[in-house]
């Protein structure tokens, strides 16, 4: 790997750390709201839902 890109972070490498970044946002904004379990559980497969089609789109 050349010196020039050593340092540099992947399209995929940046996807992955928006995403996790997005998870903490929503976990803090859980908290503050206090959801019910099932409301955490329904949110939380919609989300994903959310991210796996937005990956697809990033990806392509």
């Amino acid at each position: 790997m050349s010196r020039k890109t050593k340092n540099k972070r992947t399209r995929k490498e940046r996807a992955i750390e928006r995403k996790r970044e997005r998870e903490r946002e929503r976990e803090r904004e859980r908290e503050l709201k206090g959801m019910s379990r099932k409301e955490n559980i329904s949110e939380y497969a919609r989300e994903k839902k959310e991210n796996e089609e937005r990956e697809r789109i990033e990806y392509k």
